[in-house]
C-alpha cells in the first residue's frame, strides 16, 4: 500500500478538517482562509502569517501536480527535486510527485550552487520545483543544470529562466492520475548529512515511506485529536516521518517557521499543539529563555501539550531531568535514526521508559538491532560495538554508489557507523560515531560520552568533542565550548568541574566559541575539525 492511499482516504473520511496549518510569526499577515489556487496576498496586518488546507484540498493540490508532471511528460521513474523551505505548498508537491510515479528527491535548502548542481547530477534530477530564496543560486549554475530539466518556481514574480507553478497547476486537473503504485516501486532519494565530504544519494522504495509512517503512528499514539507541531525542515527524512503519523491518524499539523522559544511557545498555546518534536538546542534555548525570565509559562496555553520527543542526536540526560522538572506532566521520548534507515523509530526509547533516560532505547516496532565487533561478530552485552538494524525502512542502496552501499548493506542489516552498548536490560545507549573516535595514546574516547559530561556545566550552554593531533599521544581531546548568554566562564572553571571524570577522559584543550550545529541539530564536527587544525589550535594558543 502506497502512502498516498492515506491522503485519499483522509480526503473521503475528513475532507472538510484541516490538514496543514503554516505559521510564521517573523512575517505578518491576517489571513485565515483555505489556501488558494495563486494565492499572492501580501501580509497586510500585525498578525502572524498564517495559512491552512484542508484535507480536500491538500488531495486536490497534490492531484494538480502530478498531472501537470505527467502532461509535461515526466514518467514512472524520473526524479523530481524540491528545493523549498518549509511551507504550505511543499508536502503537497512532494505527495504529487509521488501520486505521478516519479521520484521525489528533496533537496537541503542549506546547499549552496555547487551543491545543489552536485545533487542534481548525482540523483538524475530532471524536473525541480524551488522557491524564491533559491533564486540567485539557481541563476547561477542554469547553464550548467541543463536544458532537458523543467524549473517550476513556487512563488511571486516568477525568473525569466522558470515557469511560475501557480500559474500552471490552476490549469489540471483535481482528480487523481491513474498511476498504480506498488511497494516495491521506487519512491525517494534522500540526501546522507555529508559528514564525510559531498551527500550520498539514498534511495528508498515506497515500502519504506508506510513502514516510517506505521512506526511513527504506533510509537507516539498519534489520534485524531492530535496536533502536530513540526519545525524542522521537510527535506530531512525526521520532519516529515514523524509527521506521517499525523497522516496516518488525519489529524492537524502545524510548520512553524522560526525557532525561538516564544514562537514555539506561542505556536503550542495558539494552535493547541499535543506533540511537539525538538532539537537538542531549541529545548535548550526554551529552559534557558524560562530559567531567565524572558519568556513566562503563565503567558501560555500548555496544559494540552502532551509529548516533547527528541531526536536526529544524542540527548543529554541532565536536558531531560531539567525539562521533566518544569514541565512534569508531559510524557518524553527519543527516537533514534538515520536516511538511510528512512528517518526515525528504527530505536526509539518509548514513553513508558523514562527511567532509562540516555538511552536510545530498544527496537522499534517492526525493527530488528544488534551490536556487532570489526568481524561481523555479536558484542558480549556491556561490549561496545557498531549497531546495525533490519527492517523495512533500509534503504534500497547509495543511488549509483554500490561500493558505498557494500559498505554498509550486508545480508539485509544497515551497518549504521554508530558505536552503541547494551545493558542488562537491553536498552541501546550510543557512545559515539565510529568515525568520531579519539584514540589517545591507546585509549578510545568517546566524545559523546564527554559532552553529556560537560552539558551540565551550569554556564555550558552547547559543546562539541573533537580529536586534535597531538605528537605524543596521536590525538587528544578538544571540548569547544559554547558559555550560555550573560555568563563568563574561564578554562580553569572548566578543568575544575573535569575532575568528576576520569583523568584519561578530560579534553586536554578548551575552547570558547561557537558550536555550529546543521538544519537537524548534528554538530557540524567536520567543519569543526577543519576550522580548529593544527594551524588553527596553534594560533588560538598563542591567541591570534
Amino acid at each position: 500500500m502506497p502512502i498516498t492511499d492515506f491522503l485519499e482516504r483522509n480526503r473521503k473520511l475528513y475532507g472538510g478538517e484541516i490538514a496543514l496549518v503554516e505559521l510564521n510569526p517573523e512575517q505578518k499577515d491576517n489571513r485565515k482562509v483555505t489556501w488558494k489556487e495563486y494565492d499572492l496576498i501580501q501580509p497586510t496586518s500585525d498578525q502572524p502569517y498564517r495559512r491552512e488546507i484542508t484535507w480536500r484540498v491538500f488531495d486536490e493540490k497534490a492531484n494538480r501536480v502530478a498531472n501537470l508532471l505527467l502532461e509535461r511528460g515526466v514518467k514512472r521513474g524520473d526524479k523530481v527535486a524540491i528545493l523549498m523551505m518549509n511551507c504550505l505548498e511543499w508536502l503537497p508537491i512532494y505527495f504529487g510527485i509521488l501520486k505521478s510515479g516519479a521520484i521525489a528527491v528533496p533537496f537541503n535548502f542549506r546547499y549552496s550552487s555547487d551543491e545543489i548542481l552536485y545533487c542534481a547530477e548525482l540523483a538524475d534530477v530532471d524536473v525541480m520545483f524551488f522557491g524564491p530564496e533559491f533564486i540567485g543560486r539557481i541563476e547561477s549554475i542554469i547553464d550548467q543544470l541543463g536544458l532537458h530539466r523543467l524549473l517550476f518556481f513556487v512563488g511571486d514574480t516568477c525568473p525569466t529562466f522558470a515557469e511560475s507553478y501557480y500559474e500552471l497547476v490552476m490549469n489540471c486537473a483535481s482528480s487523481a492520475p491513474l498511476i498504480r503504485l506498488e511497494d516495491d516501486d521506487d519512491a525517494a532519494i534522500y540526501f546522507s548529512s555529508g559528514t564525510t565530504g559531498f551527500p550520498k544519494a539514498i534511495l528508498h522504495k515506497h515500502r519504506s515511506l508506510m513502514h516510517a509512517a506505521l512506526v511513527e503512528q504506533h510509537h507516539h499514539s498519534t489520534s485524531r485529536s492530535d496536533v502536530f507541531l513540526c519545525i524542522p525542515p521537510l527535506y530531512h527524512t525526521g520532519a516529515k516521518m514523524h509527521w506521517m503519523g499525523s497522516l496516518v491518524a488525519g489529524s492537524k499539523a502545524v510548520l512553524l517557521r522560526g525557532t525561538k522559544p516564544e514562537y514555539i511557545l506561542g505556536a503550542v498555546s495558539n494552535e493547541k499543539a499535543t506533540i511537539v518534536w525538538l532539537l537538542v538546542p531549541w529545548a535548550q534555548d526554551i529552559l534557558d529563555a524560562i530559567d531567565n525570565g524572558s519568556v513566562h509559562l503563565e503567558d501560555y496555553q500548555l496544559s494540552q501539550w502532551r509529548l516533547m520527543h527528541i531526536g536526529a542526536q544524542p540527548v543529554p540526560p541532565s536536558l531531560i531531568r531539567r525539562w521533566k522538572a518544569i514541565f512534569p506532566n508531559h510524557e518524553y521520548d527519543t527516537n533514534y535514526g538515520l536516511s538511510e534507515s528512512i528517518g526515525p523509530g528504527c530505536v526509539h526509547l518509548g514513553v513508558e521508559n523514562i527511567h532509562k533516560v540516555g538511552a536510545i532505547g530498544v527496537p522499534g516496532w517492526g525493527w530488528k538491532a544488534k551490536i556487532v565487533d570489526e568481524n561481523g561478530d555479536p558484542v558480549k552485552q556491556g561490549e561496545a560495538g557498531e549497531l546495525c538494524v533490519k527492517g523495512d525502512g533500509v534503504m534500497v542502496c547509495y543511488y549509483k554508489n554500490p561500493e558505498a552501499t557494500a559498505e554498509v548493506l550486508k545480508d539485509g542489516w544497515l551497518y549504521t557507523g554508530d558505536v552503541a552498548m547494551q545493558d542488562e536490560d537491553g536498552f541501546i545507549f550510543l557512545v559515539d560515531r565510529k568515525k568520531d573516535v579519539i584514540v589517545s595514546g591507546g585509549e578510545n574516547l568517546y566524545p559523546v560520552q564527554i559532552e553529556d559530561f560537560l552539558r551540565a556545566h551550569p554556564k555550558v550552554k552547547d559543546v562539541a568533542v573533537i580529536g586534535l593531533p597531538d605528537q605524543r599521544l596521536g590525538e587528544i581531546a578538544g571540548a569547544i565550548i559554547s558559555i550560555k548568554d550573560g555568563e563568563s566562564c574561564t578554562e580553569e572553571e572548566i578543568q575544575e568541574f573535569c575532575k568528576g571524570m576520569p583523568r584519561y577522559k578530560r579534553p586536554k584543550k578548551i575552547i570558547f566559541a561557537d558550536v555550529p550545529r546543521n538544519a537537524t541539530g548534528k554538530i557540524e564536527k567536520p567543519k569543526l575539525r577543519r576550522m580548529y587544525g593544527i594551524e588553527q589550535l596553534v594560533a588560538h594558543e598563542n591567541g591570534v
